[in-house]
């Protein structure tokens, strides 16, 4: 790990212009920016710790909304019966993303924004990585392993995953993203946080030099009262999703009235499947429909050769938690 500098800011502001004049990362819980420092894959010259920042603290449910402070700490929000009950897929996600100690340090910002588990990406020995070192190839591509590799919004560029969980919840149902930069204030649709590799895969996301994501925000629906997140993945406990599925729905009798699907562990960003969505919207939901929806959240999955167990798994995923979903909505357990 190379020398840096470290800077523990009192204020907000202070915490912006640390970060633009030195260019350095933000140390929140440390769970991504530590790990990729000590693997040699991130040398920050500046880190800047805002855990002490108790403005960006704690959580609430409104009438209409829920705001998380962005240092809201992961086993906090998760242990919150209030939210159990008012939104399920927001705290099973955060159950099933990390281990207890991971979460009672993880805070919910840097969650959202944590980098891909890509091999090649964390491996500092393999020279081909454009998300790492741009313009230098794919080694996934160029006859790697892909089994844990995104065959969602991949490019030629990278199909390095994103890996998170809490952000197909979130992406799912509509949340905003607010932050405090040098410019100023901006309130972010969760789903323009996140960019597509493209030809410049370095780039992850739209967030500026200096500017600290403060709160997220999600909407109370009908469908996030009844909603559900399943992951599958190759063992039991605080594994990467190898498929997930944040989904909730919103019945009117036997007929959709709204639907919401997120998938995980898929694509190179946290992706959500508008068209599986429409195709329930407005008719019953049953193992078929379900399992249709399921198929056409997949229907443009890229097929790699290592990834191609996951367009084959991805419908039944959907498909069981839409029908964990309905029956949420049934008001059966």
């Amino acid at each position: 790990m190379q020398n840096f500098t470290y800077h523990k800011p009192k204020t907000l502001s202070d915490a912006i212009d640390a970060l633009r004049e030195s260019g350095g990362d933000v140390l929140a819980g440390g769970t991504t920016v530590v790990d990729l420092m000590k693997i040699g894959v991130r040398a920050p010259a500046a880190l800047v710790d805002i855990t002490g920042l108790a403005t960006l603290e704690g959580h609430e449910i409104g009438p209409d909304r829920i705001r998380f402070g962005a240092l809201a700490r992961m086993a906090q929000v998760a242990d919150d019966p209030a939210l159990v009950a008012a939104a399920p897929v927001l705290t099973e996600a955060l159950w099933k993303a990390a281990s207890p100690q991971l979460r009672n340090v993880a805070r919910l910002g840097g969650n959202i924004l944590q980098r891909t588990r890509c091999p090649y990406f964390r491996d500092a020995a393999y020279a081909q990585c454009n998300k790492r070192n741009p313009g230098s190839g794919c080694a996934a591509l160029d006859g790697g392993e892909t089994g844990h590799h995104a065959i969602l919004g991949g490019s030629s560029a990278c199909v390095a995953m994103y890996p998170g969980d809490w952000a197909q919840a979130l992406i799912a149902f509509d949340a905003e993203v607010r932050t405090e930069g040098p410019g100023g204030s901006r309130t972010i649709p969760f789903a323009q946080l996140h960019v597509p590799p493209g030809d410049t895969p370095e780039v992850e996301t739209i967030l500026r030099l200096g500017e600290i994501v403060t709160d997220i925000v999600v909407p109370l629906t009908p469908a996030l009262k009844a909603s559900h997140y399943l992951k599958a993945r190759d063992r039991e406990s605080y594994a990467f999703a190898t498929v997930s599925a944040a989904v909730g729905v919103e019945m009117d009798g036997d007929t959709v009235r709204d639907a919401r699907i997120a998938l995980g562990g898929v694509a190179t960003t946290p992706w959500r499947a508008r068209a599986a969505e429409d195709s329930l919207k407005g008719g019953a939901l049953t193992e078929a429909t379900a399992r249709e929806a399921g198929r056409i959240a997949f229907a443009d999955a890229q097929e790699l050769e290592g990834a191609a167990y996951k367009i084959r798994l991805g419908p039944d995923v959907v498909a069981g938690a839409l029908m964990t979903a309905k029956s949420r909505a049934a008001g059966e357990k």
